[in-house]
């Protein structure tokens, strides 16, 4: 007695795709986690606001990335990897000595909901702000790093 061909197309196919994930273990991108020491902080408006942040955005934009258990597996390995150094490339709170691309950006991007992103969330529920800590975190970003937005909207 035979299987039926989709029984032995699913094998086939499961067989195919554990086959992948073990191959993708042998890429060595994904692995280096490293959290290089800490340099120099932003002078803080408020340990409030450091906490928050440290709660929403310092595993990709800062030195002390937790590195979860899925970070050492391929193909999420790769991902992690590269939001964490684009984040970090962009926005470091732990090299501040540095030009920081997006530090007077942080704000809007909190405020607009685009930080921290939604697949972000998903594994990390500890990271998601009520809306009062949203609101908290985009004043104290915005009194850390000058306020632009704040500025420009109380003129007008």
């Amino acid at each position: 007695m035979s299987r039926p061909r989709w029984k032995s197309v699913l094998i086939v196919s499961s067989l195919a795709l554990l086959a992948l994930v073990l191959l993708a273990q042998l890429v060595p991108y994904g692995r280096a986690h490293t959290n290089p020491p800490v340099a120099a902080e932003p002078r803080w408006d408020s340990p409030a606001t450091r906490a928050l942040a440290q709660r929403a955005c310092f595993d990709c934009h800062s030195n002390e990335t937790s590195w979860p258990w899925y970070s050492h597996v391929a193909p999420a390995s790769w991902l992690v990897q590269n939001h964490v150094d684009e984040g970090r490339r962009v926005l470091n709170f732990s090299e501040w000595g540095r030009p920081q691309d997006e530090a007077d950006e942080a704000a809007q991007e909190v405020r607009e909901g685009e930080m921290p992103p939604r697949s972000y969330l998903i594994l990390h529920p500890e990271a998601r702000l009520t809306a009062a800590e949203r609101d908290q975190l985009v004043r104290g970003l915005d009194a850390t790093f000058g306020g632009r937005d704040e500025v420009s909207a109380a003129s007008r």
